[in-house]
């Protein structure tokens, strides 16, 4: 972990990763699917996840429930890169394509529009063929308190 006292970073690509950093840390339902932060920005943030046995449904594929898992992760530490803490204020999915058992999902989220306390951003999930499984967009508000120092948030 940084040494930099939360409030002196002024570098936004430092920031983004502290507070990915930060609040992967503290978020055990991605640890525990196996989600890796492959990359973090300003307002951007790619994640991947491999499709376990776990998460087959029925029909033979991987249950739409954590494909939305996953978007809604990469959500999270896109709008989160601020070090504003962020929840989101509401989101859609569009399942396009099944994903498989060993198929390696990547989520890469795009900030749309950000404003006020506001924001708009668009998840694309493809497999490991780049095929595109969901689009997820999701919308966030910004609450009180800050990403790095979550006791502010209490």
């Amino acid at each position: 972990m940084s040494t930099i006292e939360p409030q002196s970073v002024t570098d936004p690509q430092q920031l983004a990763e502290e507070c990915a950093e930060s609040m992967f840390a503290r978020d055990r339902a991605s640890q525990k699917l196996g989600m890796k932060i492959e990359s973090v920005a300003p307002g951007k943030a790619i994640l991947t996840m491999s499709v376990t046995a776990d998460m087959i449904q029925g029909h033979g594929s991987c249950h739409g429930g954590y494909l939305f898992t996953l978007a809604d992760s990469a959500f999270a530490f896109a709008c989160n890169s601020y070090d504003r803490a962020t929840v989101a204020s509401g989101c859609s999915i569009d399942y396009m394509y099944g994903a498989r058992e060993g198929d390696l999902l990547t989520a890469t989220a795009e900030e749309r529009s950000r404003g006020g306390r506001t924001g708009v951003y668009d998840i694309t999930l493809t497999n490991q063929n780049g095929r595109t499984v969901a689009l997820f967009r999701g919308r966030s508000y910004e609450v009180r308190g800050t990403v790095r120092n979550s006791e502010e948030n209490s």
